[in-house]
C-alpha cells in the first residue's frame, strides 16, 4: 500500500474506523465478488480514503488488501451517502 499509493496501515484503519464511511459490498469493481469497499475519512490526513477490504469464505473476519487516497467518483459517493 505505501508504496504505491503511500498510505500507511494506521491511516487505513482511521478510515476504516470512520462511523460515516460508504460501505460498498460487494465492491462494484470486484472480479472475485470478495471484497468490500470502504470510503472513509482519514483525521491524520484531513483526506478521505478508499480502502479495500477481502472476505476470505474459510472465516469470519476480513482482510486488508489496498487502500489509497479517494477519486472524485468515491468521493461523490462518501458525500451522497451522508445525506
Amino acid at each position: 500500500m505505501w508504496d504505491r499509493h503511500q498510505v500507511t496501515v494506521t491511516e487505513a484503519n482511521e478510515a476504516l474506523a470512520d462511523p460515516l464511511a460508504a460501505v460498498l459490498d460487494p465492491d462494484p469493481k470486484s472480479k472475485s465478488g470478495d471484497s468490500i469497499r470502504v470510503i472513509g475519512y482519514c483525521p491524520s490526513r484531513d483526506e478521505l480514503l478508499t480502502v479495500i477490504v477481502v472476505r476470505d469464505p474459510e472465516v469470519t473476519w476480513l482482510w486488508g488488501a489496498n487502500g489509497w487516497p479517494s477519486n472524485t467518483t468515491d468521493r461523490r459517493e462518501y458525500m451522497r451517502r451522508r445525506r
